[in-house]
């Protein structure tokens, strides 16, 4: 048999001597013995014990691989008889010699007993490892000796315990418990040990950062001194010399050092700062560089850069260049997450839950088949879906049996996750303006199994007139797509100040179109959320605070996320409502995901207002937009205009375009010849 116990398999046992053999002579033994008085005596024992196998003393090295038996033979040659006195003739008493090889023989045979032991020994317990493969090593230790240690010897040393004593107390309870059984008396205690855990890594995290930032500028301080040593001396170019560069392409290393060099100054602008130079010119320096580095235009560099603290603002530049994680949003009208992600996994690809947010989101890290083309994605089992646009579909939190118009909803993202939410009851009114993008939101539709929807396309600030009356309504509106940049790049230099007034324009239009669409008298809803795509406060917290003072019955709630940054109440002069504050902001630099923003508001009923001394009370309150359109002019006279207005949108839309009435042609014609 083969295997570690081959090499330590007994020998088979030397045959016995045979009684009727001539014995050797003595002259033979007496030349055997003079030859062994000359070598060193070992030892004054003639009989070996089971001890002498230990490691007592250490062996040479073998010259070549020997058995078991022929080891064995090779001690018992090797070993030196006990020299006798010689006689007074000069002879050795050869047959004592003999009688005392016998023993040795003997000594042979009853090895037999010492490998049967061993051989049981190594039955009982196999040593935990064997290195069989190096012969340089002088003596392999079968059996492991037992020490045993007093009690003094595992006291600890240290007498008084430490703050890290008992940190590793409370770690090895933790390990304890985490090796333990689950059971229902231990489930609630094991939660919340998890959780203090994560508070205290939590608060480490948090000192470490504001230790890290306290220490940074000394660090860099010294980092500057050393790097001066080897580089020219920092110089802040001047006006005259910046305009001089930007014609023609500038070093990036260059660019690199002076962009840290500005943000270090910055950081500690009265202790760093150059005698005679302005703040406000490092920061022209830091723009134009960050422009230049990460390839913005200088409008759009500005405007981002405004939105935050130097250093973050580094950071959320840096964080547009690198994509985000690829998520995917379980569709649980056809399956479970549990399901899905154990289906996935068995198709080589490895992910996990996003987080404790959403219980239907899972990111993606690798995989080994098109994630996009899987049998369960062809079935309708999960979306391609970014992280960020589940937060306006969880903070509209959609009820069953309601009435939900989404006004931008293609290609289908958060009109499916809607109709999931409402498991197919209800209605859900899924809105483009453009009518070639609804060709992907039906598809959607139809591949995840969504059977409570209705598409249509209208211009959204159609809606009210068109149809009202919703439980909830979902704006994600258009916009310019600042907080997707790692997405679509162009963003970098195809957008201009003209671009972010347009859109802030139609966004306030849509926003009170939205608002309008609301039912107050909803009994489960009466919910508008407002979200874009975008980071600037132009698009972002202007128009939420437009909509509150352009409809006074309506107000700000929570939305119902557990993270994300409130938003501006004060930006660069601008004052917002104190209720701004409940609507919240994502950023990619600090959670890992698209820039986005949603706020949540609540439609009331509108209160009876008196119009005037008069005392005439006024079922609605008129719009603030439309009672400066009056005053410009008179509605009676400028009729023809406003009917004229409407058949030409008629046309544009292919409609029929009902006949001209007589006393509007009579008047067209008065006034012409007028």
């Amino acid at each position: 048999m083969g295997g570690r116990r081959a090499k330590y398999k007994q020998a088979p046992p030397a045959p016995l001597r045979d009684p009727n053999d001539a014995r050797p002579s003595t002259k033979k033994l007496g030349k055997r013995k003079a030859n062994l008085d000359h070598e060193p005596e070992q030892s004054t024992n003639s009989r070996p014990t089971k001890k002498a196998k230990g490691d007592i003393l250490p062996k040479p090295p073998p010259q070549e691989k020997k058995t078991k038996g022929s080891e064995k033979a090779a001690e018992t040659v090797s070993k030196p008889t006990p020299t006798k006195p010689l006689s007074e003739d000069g002879e050795s008493d050869g047959w004592e010699n003999a009688s005392e090889l016998e023993d040795a023989d003997d000594f042979v045979s009853g090895l037999d007993e010492f490998d049967i032991d061993e051989d049981d020994v190594l039955v009982r317990g196999v040593p935990e490892e064997l290195d069989l493969g190096s012969d340089d090593e002088e003596e392999v230790e079968l059996l492991p000796k037992k020490i045993r240690k007093s009690k003094q010897a595992e006291r600890p040393t240290k007498i008084i315990p430490t703050m890290s004593d008992e940190e590793d107390e409370d770690e090895d309870s933790d390990v304890d418990q985490e090796d333990g059984p689950i059971t229902a008396k231990n489930i609630e205690s094991r939660s919340r040990a998890l959780d203090e855990k994560a508070a205290r890594e939590a608060e480490l995290d948090m000192e470490e950062m504001q230790n890290a930032a306290f220490e940074g500028s000394d660090d860099e301080d010294i980092d500057m001194e050393g790097e001066g040593e080897d580089e020219e001396a920092f110089h802040l170019p001047t006006a005259e010399e910046r305009a001089e560069e930007k014609q023609h392409v500038a070093d990036v290393h260059v660019v690199q050092r002076r962009m840290r060099e500005c943000v270090r100054v910055l950081g500690s602008f009265r202790k760093l700062g150059a005698k005679g130079r302005l703040r406000s010119e490092y920061v022209e320096q830091l723009i134009s560089d960050i422009a230049s580095y990460y390839g913005y235009n200088d409008f759009l560099a500005e405007k981002l850069f405004q939105l935050f603290p130097v250093s973050e603002a580094i950071e959320f530049f840096e964080a547009n260049e690198v994509s985000r994680p690829v998520t995917i949003r379980t569709n649980t009208l056809k399956t479970r997450r549990r399901d899905l992600a154990q289906a996935l996994i068995n198709r080589g690809v490895n992910l996990e839950p996003i987080g404790k947010w959403t219980n239907v989101g899972l990111q993606v890290f690798e995989s080994s088949v098109p994630i996009g083309a899987t049998p369960e994605y062809l079935s309708g089992h999960y979306m391609l879906q970014a992280a960020s646009s589940f937060l306006p579909v969880i903070s509209l939190s959609p009820q069953p049996n309601e009435r939900v118009l989404d006004m931008a909803s293609a290609p289908g993202g958060k009109t499916t996750h809607i109709a999931a939410l409402l498991r197919n009851t209800g209605i859900v009114f899924a809105n483009d303006a453009n009518k070639a993008r609804t060709k992907s939101l039906t598809a959607n539709v139809h591949r995840l199994g969504c059977k409570n929807v209705i598409v249509c396309s209208y211009d959204g600030r159609e809606f009210p007139k068109v149809m009202g009356g919703f439980d909830r309504v979902l704006l994600d509106a258009p916009c310019s797509g600042t907080g997707v940049i790692s997405k679509d790049s162009s963003v970098k230099v195809n957008k201009s100040e003209r671009d972010f007034h347009l859109l802030s324009h139609l966004q306030k239009q849509l926003i009170l179109c939205a608002i309008d669409s609301v039912s107050p008298d909803s009994k489960t809803g009466g919910f508008l959320v407002y979200s874009t795509c975008s980071v600037t406060v132009d698009e972002n917290e202007a128009v939420v605070d437009y909509a509150l003072r352009k409809r006074p019955n309506v107000k700000l709630v929570d939305t119902g996320l557990g993270f994300g940054r409130d938003g501006f109440t004060k930006y660069r002069g601008k004052t917002f409502h104190p209720s701004v504050k409940l609507t919240k902001r994502f950023y990619p630099h600090v959670h890992n995901m698209d820039g986005f923003y949603v706020a949540k508001f609540k439609v009331e009923k509108r209160a009876k207002v008196k119009a005037g001394a008069q005392g005439v009370e006024s079922a609605d309150v008129k719009d603030v937009g439309e009672q400066q359109e009056d005053v410009g002019f008179d509605s009676e006279e400028d009729r023809a205009f406003i009917e004229e207005g409407k058949r030409r949108q008629l046309k544009a839309k292919g409609l029929r375009v009902p006949r001209r009435r007589q006393s509007d042609v009579t008047a067209e014609v008065a006034k012409t010849a007028a």
